[in-house]
């Protein structure tokens, strides 16, 4: 496998944020959470990793459908620290992720189906919605304020 010259490997945040789509702003809070990592130079001026790239699109494509920054830490922190990803790692946090994901399918398909049914009803009551009042609990009780005193 031929070898990238090292100032190819390395790109400095503004680069990263260009080519990511994401302002460098992001980049220091993904990496305040631990999404990606980043080395100083002797100057003290951050330099990411180019496969920092693979890991942003990943995070955005998992945000893009619900996947919290959490999940995505705990998926991310599955990967090997050194070396690149491979197809196997990617695939198992695929499955990891798939009967979550197809459950919010599920509920946003409901969620749709219910709405467009809903739009013309005009009840504007929040009592029987059950767009705005699903399975509620307290409303049995009767209307108002059931939290506070």
């Amino acid at each position: 496998m031929p070898q990238l010259d090292a100032d190819l490997v390395w790109l400095r945040p503004g680069q990263v944020a260009d080519r990511a789509g994401v302002a460098v702003s992001t980049l220091h809070y993904y990496e305040s959470l631990g999404l990606i990592r980043s080395r100083r130079t002797a100057g003290n001026r951050r330099e990411y990793r180019r496969d920092t790239l693979r890991v942003i699109a990943f995070i955005r494509a998992a945000q893009r459908v619900g996947v919290s920054l959490e999940r995505i830490k705990d998926a991310l922190d599955q990967l090997p620290d050194e070396g690149l990803p491979t197809k196997r790692d990617w695939a198992r946090i695929s499955r990891q992720w798939h009967d979550d994901l197809t459950h919010r399918i599920a509920e946003l398909t409901a969620l749709r189906d219910q709405f467009s049914s809903c739009i013309g009803c005009g009840c504007l009551t929040l009592r029987s919605c059950p767009l705005s009042n699903p399975g509620d609990v307290l409303g049995r009780d009767g209307s108002g304020a059931r939290r506070f005193p």
